[in-house]
């Protein structure tokens, strides 16, 4: 059970969300069936932690899908099982997933809130740690709040410095330190900051050339660019990194509102752009 929610969780960034909740499910009903089983107080506890992982999972593919009631019931079901096992640091995902919930939804305040609060109970320097303090800077930067903003940016810069790479980086609950500069370019062009088009240009490229292929990654770079590109009023080829991205099949209901985003800044511009990018979108994603 405890390999396969690693299993599950590194296949996360390469298997549309509906088929990796399939999976955990399965997985779930295996493990209710063992809450009932006899073990000792350890193997409990062990159970225990590996259904926490497995719900948080679980949510974090219902907010892909944009389910957000089914997202909430699995998160706090993780969250229970977070505190009867005494698990903090799945305490602290509980969270981060929450903020980075809040964060598509618009409610950035309580998205940096919650990232705080994160932060407070995470293990010290963990990946739940670093992870949540990425994403206390992109809440801050859809705020406006430049010096909050580099201030976070700088403290992540110092705690993946030296930080090696995982023996599985696509883990969703490890961090990878070449997710740094990922989020950094994300951040960054949330902001305004003319420094988003070479960040999100050069992760856009080591995607590109990286032997192991992570297409929802490269798909969130694309938009990454596209919208510092906006900023730079470069808006053709804002459009077409933005129908790259969105033509890739790759997106998921959580990144339909950085398409918008992305096409209202085309707009102002190139309104015949912004209609060919928003046909695209309809006709990939109908909803």
């Amino acid at each position: 059970m405890e390999l396969s929610v690693d299993d599950l969780a590194a296949a996360y960034p390469t298997t549309p969300p509906s088929e990796l909740l399939l999976r955990i499910r399965q997985h779930l009903g295996y493990a209710g069936r063992l809450m009932d089983s006899r073990k000792t107080l350890p193997q409990h506890r062990r159970l225990l932690i590996t259904v926490g992982w497995l719900s948080l999972l679980a949510s974090t593919c219902h907010i892909d899908l944009g389910e957000s009631s089914a997202a909430a019931a699995r998160g706090h079901l993780a969250w229970k099982l977070a505190d009867e096992a005494g698990h903090p640091e799945i305490a602290a995902w509980c969270l981060e997933t929450r903020a980075w919930q809040q964060l598509t939804n618009g409610k950035f305040a309580a998205a940096a809130e919650l990232s705080r609060a994160a932060q407070a109970l995470a293990p010290e320097n963990s990946s739940a740690f670093i992870q949540a303090t990425a994403q206390e800077g992109r809440a801050l930067a859809r705020l406006g709040d430049s010096k909050g903003t580099y201030g976070t940016l700088r403290r992540v810069a110092r705690l993946v410095s030296g930080l090696n790479t995982p023996d599985r980086p696509e883990h969703h609950f490890r961090y990878d330190p070449a997710k740094s500069d990922a989020y950094v370019a994300t951040t960054l062009a949330w902001l305004g900051d003319p420094a988003a088009e070479s960040y999100a240009r050069h992760v856009l490229a080591d995607l590109m050339g990286a032997a192991t292929a992570r297409p929802r990654r490269i798909a969130s770079a694309n938009l990454d660019l596209g919208l510092a590109l906006v900023a730079a009023d470069k808006p053709d080829e804002a459009a077409n990194v933005a129908l790259t991205a969105v033509t890739s099949g790759r997106l998921v209901p959580s990144n339909y509102w950085r398409v918008s985003e992305v096409v209202s800044g085309i707009e102002d511009r190139d309104a015949a752009d912004a209609m060919t990018l928003r046909e695209a979108f309809r006709d990939t994603y109908p909803h």
